[in-house]
C-alpha cells in the first residue's frame, strides 16, 4: 500500500498540488486521471521522489518516505518498478542486457541467476524469443511489454506506470492493459497508473482517483464512474463529440 497524506506541491510561489489524501492499494490497478496540466504527472514524480513535496507525506506500507535519508530513499527504490511513458529502453542494448540491467545495479545474484530472471520476464510478457533483439526493432507494443518486463526485473512491491497506453492503436493498448493488471493481480503488487484512456479507466480502474487544478476531485472505481454526478469529472470523461452522443442515448 503506498499513501499520500496531505501533500502539496508549489513552483516559485504557484501551487500544483492543493491537500492530495489517496490510498493506493496493494493488489490492485491504482489510476490517476485528469487533463493535462491537471497535476497528475507532478503527483507520481512526487510519489516516487523525483520531486519533493512542499508539504505532506507519503509512506510505503507505513515507511515515511518523505522523511528517509537518500541512503534509505535509495534502498526502499529498489522495491519499485517504473513503466516510462516512451518506454526508455536502451537502444543499443538488446532486450535481455536491458532486463538484465537493474539486476546488474541493484542485486547481488550470480550472472547465471540474473540471466534465468531475465528470461522469465521476457517470456512472462509474452517475450521469450526477442532476448537478442534491439528495441529499434520491435513494434509500439512490443516495446510497452519489453519496459514492462524491465520494471518487474527486481520483483518490484510498487509499480509506476506512466500513461502506458500512449501511442499505441485501442487493441495493443488493451492487451497492455491486461498484462498489467495480470502481473498486478499475480505477484500482488500496488500498481499505480497516470492514463487518460477512458477504455482503460472502465476496464480496470479497481481505484480511481481525477485530478483537476491539482486537487482530488472525485475518487471511486470502475462501477460508478460512468454513472458519478460529479460535474467536473462528467466533463472531463465526455469531452469528445462520439462520448457525448453515447451519453444522450443512456
Amino acid at each position: 500500500m503506498i499513501e499520500a497524506r496531505k501533500i502539496f506541491k508549489s513552483y516559485e510561489n504557484k501551487d500544483v498540488l492543493y491537500d492530495i489524501n489517496i490510498i493506493f492499494e496493494r493488489g490492485k490497478i491504482n489510476q490517476i486521471i485528469g487533463q493535462s496540466g491537471s497535476g497528475k504527472t507532478v503527483l507520481m514524480k512526487c510519489l516516487v521522489g523525483l520531486d519533493e513535496v512542499t508539504s505532506g507525506d507519503v509512506f510505503y506500507d507505513e515507511r515515511n518516505f518523505t522523511k528517509m535519508s537518500m541512503k534509505e530513499r535509495k534502498i526502499l527504490r529498489q522495491e519499485l518498478g517504473m513503466v516510462f511513458q516512451a518506454g526508455a529502453l536502451f537502444d543499443s542494448m538488446p532486450l535481455m542486457d536491458n532486463i538484465m540491467f537493474p539486476l546488474q545495479m541493484f542485486s547481488k545474484m550470480s550472472q547465471a541467476d540474473m540471466i534465468k530472471r531475465a528470461e522469465f520476464c521476457l517470456d512472462r510478457v509474452g517475450l521469450s524469443d526477442a532476448g537478442n533483439v534491439l528495441p529499434d526493432e520491435l513494434s509500439g507494443g512490443m516495446q510497452k511489454r519489453a519496459s514492462i518486463a524491465r520494471a518487474i526485473a527486481l520483483n518490484p512491491k510498487y509499480l509506476f506506470c506512466d500513461e502506458p497506453n500512449s501511442g499505441l492503436d485501442p487493441k495493443t493498448g488493451v492487451k497492455i492493459d491486461d498484462l498489467i493488471e495480470e502481473i498486478t493481480l499475480e505477484f500482488g503488487i500496488t500498481t499505480v497508473i497516470n492514463t487518460h484512456d477512458m477504455n482503460s479507466v472502465i476496464q480496470h480502474g479497481d481505484n480511481i482517483n481525477y485530478i483537476a487544478e491539482g486537487k482530488v476531485e472525485w475518487q471511486g472505481n470502475k462501477n460508478d464512474f460512468l454513472t458519478s454526478r460529479n460535474i467536473k469529472l462528467n466533463d472531463f470523461i465526455y469531452s469528445t463529440e462520439l462520448l457525448k452522443r453515447i451519453k444522450a442515448r443512456q
